[in-house]
């Protein structure tokens, strides 16, 4: 079966918030149910997977679009956010990231 006819078909027969993987580690589809303002879609959910297979995460990010997904790869390839990882890391190993103030920015 054709990738675009299987990811109509289970847009069509899927129920609401329904999960199918991929074959790619990590990444899976989801229909999200339609609203008041858009029908019925789906989405790509990225969410790493540990060498035992669970998630690594809750819950994953969710992409609609090319261009969320463009978005994101600017920022993850952006060096500075591997400066803030290994330092939050040194300073604070093992401990859930606290929150800023709301509306503050952390220049990097």
């Amino acid at each position: 079966m054709e990738l675009s006819e299987s990811l109509r078909n289970f847009l069509e027969s899927g129920e609401d918030w329904e999960r199918k993987n991929t074959n790619v580690k990590g990444v899976s589809l989801i229909k999200l149910p339609k609203t008041r303002s858009r029908p019925a879609s789906l989405a790509i959910e990225i969410n790493p997977v540990t060498d035992k297979g669970t998630p690594m995460k809750k819950k994953g990010v969710m992409l609609m679009g090319s261009f969320e997904l463009t978005a994101f790869r600017e920022i993850f390839n952006n060096p500075k956010l591997d400066v803030l990882l290994t330092t939050l890391e040194e300073i604070a190993p093992g401990r859930k990231p606290q929150k800023t103030e709301e509306g503050g920015v952390l220049e990097i």
